[in-house]
């Protein structure tokens, strides 16, 4: 009876998809958001895949406190987090953790290279001008390795107006002080310098020329990270020995040509003093130290020896350095990689695209390692009809050893109507072993170089209705479900006195992701718009791993089955105020779901102000009903805070 699940669960996915609906305005324009911005050759007229672009007026309305928040408050992504700003935290992409899903910075590929890991504090939100979530699998776009769960491409560089700009934010973030126990010291008092928990200060200036243009940005940040949560007898005790400072640097150069051509030079830096408790409840903690760079050159060619022909070509390198006060070695990591797209239009209905992409990545710790990695990919868009594209693509995937593995998806999109977009996706997802699964050698660890790659297939159908009336009354509705096999997950176990890789098995997800939204327009009195979102994603997953079975009706641990989203905004010419409120259910914390957390309902209420021609203030009000919950068993998060900060930007021609 337990193999009907998935044949009940197809059915129950297509019930969803036509009955139920999701968060505002969940996809714009490609043309409309990629022009003069970042990477341009690589995008199409439309993706056949689910895809969500955050824009830079988003972030700036949000006011989160860094990235994995931002993701999961405008993009809807679960999130899975030892704390506040500076702990270790992961997103959620239809069931994949960050190191499955393929994170870029300006389209070349940022996740760590000897963990495949990606550390959400280290790109200021300030610096970021939109970032787009692509759902499902790679994508014939960017094809990259080792996007099971999709790809977020994180967009930086972008032509500066023409003219002097100097721009700078600063907040103050204030947790709720109280009472509170502390372990064989009894009863404490309210520590009100709570109330300057965390502050950011963020820089950036910029110039626009005629054939040229820079930016340069600077952010830091201070987190005390002190605040009151319930232990497991009740008592409510205050979060200590967690504090974080950081700080980082960018800058990018854009040279443009006579025949539309772009030089692009980027790099940045990025610093943490970090102290890492021990356990969620624990005083004891240890240091870490984080330093990391990234340098890029880039030359884009919309028209590259010929008008129907098109290139792009990037050189980059990244290098992170750790070091911690515990017995792990220092370790030092670099990536040098090489990047070569190409789009060649023979027809108006057709777009031919090929590409190579190849990396060096060398370990530097208690033993040094190396590998090559890489891969060729073909693609085309195809225009059979008016209203109907054909997107195939293939990824070769190669790897040092001769490993060659074929990675193909096919896409097709199809609009009977101007207003509404119907996509079909089918592919398959693959991984190899990253370098500290395979060599990393402790005195407590071990690598194991005989893993197998993670692989699996999946496939999605979406629809999305984009409707807009002559009085310029919006609505969006757009639902997707999807399902995807998983297998050779490799997960760290704990035998024989030392923690060692395994491929422990695979998993299987099945779901729906529904979104909607309606924005009214307010042509009387102060205020400009009225809008309502809503959400809800359903997801059931199988764990068939560590022996289990489709009978056996094992969960995957911090992965909820229902998770919901409501919203609303009201918009005047200088400002805004947002209500949000985000669910998310039960969630087990084991393989063998024997435990599980209570549900999570955070409330945040958003406002923002424009003040004179060159000032803004905002606040934000995160947790509003106070509760206490854990995001990662025994880790507990905030209650209530505050932040309140101001903007400032200064234009000169």
């Amino acid at each position: 009876m337990m193999y009907l699940f998935p044949r009940a669960g197809a059915l129950f996915l297509a019930l969803l998809f036509f009955f139920n609906i999701g968060h505002l305005f969940a996809e714009e324009d490609w043309d409309m958001v990629m022009e003069g911005e970042g990477i341009t050759i690589t995008g199409a007229n439309e993706t056949s895949q689910q895809m969500k672009v955050v824009t830079r007026e988003e972030i700036e309305k949000a006011n989160a406190p860094d990235l994995a928040a931002l993701l999961e408050e405008t993009a809807g992504l679960g999130t899975v987090r030892y704390g506040p700003y500076g702990s270790q935290g992961d997103i959620n992409l239809r069931g994949f953790d960050s190191k499955r899903v393929a994170f870029l910075i300006d389209g070349i590929p940022a996740n760590a290279p000897d963990s495949s890991q990606f550390d959400f504090n280290q790109i200021d939100l300030d610096s970021i001008e939109r970032i787009e979530v692509i759902y499902g699998g790679s994508d014939s776009r960017y094809n990259v390795s080792g996007a099971i769960g999709g790809v977020i491409n994180i967009v930086t560089v972008k032509k500066q107006k023409p003219g002097l700009r100097f721009a700078g934010s600063v907040s103050n973030m204030s947790a709720l002080p109280g009472k509170y126990y502390k372990p064989n010291a009894g009863n404490q008092e309210p520590q009100w310098q709570d109330l300057a928990d965390a502050q950011h200060i963020a820089f950036s200036a910029g110039q626009g020329l005629e054939q040229f243009s820079w930016t340069a940005n600077w952010f830091g940040n201070r987190a005390a990270n002190h605040f009151l949560y319930e232990d497991p007898y009740g008592r409510t005790r205050r979060k200590e020995n967690n504090e974080i400072w950081d700080t980082g640097l960018s800058a990018a150069l854009i040279r443009e040509f006579a025949d539309l051509s772009k030089l692009i030079v980027n790099g940045s830096l990025y610093y943490g003093d970090k102290n890492i408790p021990q356990s969620g409840y624990s005083h004891i903690y240890d240091k870490l130290y984080d330093f990391s760079t990234r340098e890029n050159i880039m030359l884009e060619m919309p028209r590259a020896f010929h008008d129907t022909l098109a290139a792009e070509f990037s050189l980059s390198h990244s290098m992170e350095r750790t070091e911690s006060s515990d017995n792990y070695p220092v370790t030092i990591t670099h990536a040098f990689m090489a990047i070569n797209r190409w789009a060649w239009y023979p027809l108006t209905a057709l777009t031919l695209r090929a590409g190579w992409d190849y990396r060096y990545v060398f370990l530097d710790a208690a033993s040094f390692r190396d590998r090559h990695d890489g891969g060729l990919s073909l693609g085309a868009e195809w225009s059979i009809h008016k209203t109907f594209t054909v997107i195939p693509s293939i990824k070769l995937a190669v790897q040092s050893g001769g490993q060659a593995v074929p990675v193909p998806k096919l896409g097709l999109l199809w609009k009977p109507a101007s207003s509404l977009t119907i996509k079909n996706n089918y592919f398959r997802s693959f991984k190899f072993p990253d370098l500290i699964n395979l060599y990393w050698n402790s005195s407590d660890s071990q690598g194991d170089p005989n893993l197998k790659p993670e692989e699996g297939w999946g496939g999605d159908l979406g629809a999305a209705w984009n409707h807009k009336t002559a009085n310029d009354l919006r609505v969006t509705l757009e639902g997707n479900a999807y399902v995807q096999w998983y297998d050779n997950s490799i997960h760290w176990y704990y035998s024989g006195g030392k923690w060692q890789p395994q491929n422990v098995g695979g998993a299987f997800f099945y779901g729906a992701d529904t979104r909607a939204g309606i924005e009214l327009p307010l042509a009387k009195g102060p205020f400009k718009s009225l809008g309502f979102s809503l959400s809800y994603q359903y997801m059931m997953s199988y764990l068939l791993a560590y022996g289990y079975t489709f009978e056996s009706n094992k969960r995957i641990p911090y992965m909820p089955v229902h998770s919901a989203g409501a919203g609303a905004e009201l918009a005047w010419k200088t400002g805004s105020l947002s209500v949000t409120g985000q669910y998310e259910g039960d969630r087990y914390n084991d393989t063998g779901n024997f435990a599980h957390l209570k549900p999570i309902f955070n409330l945040a209420v958003n406002a923002n102000q424009k003040i004179g021609k060159n000032f803004s203030a905002f606040a934000a009000a995160r947790n509003l009903l106070n509760q206490s919950y854990q995001s990662f068993k025994d880790y507990p998060m905030p209650g209530l805070t505050l932040t309140l900060g101001m903007r400032m930007q200064f234009e000169a021609k």
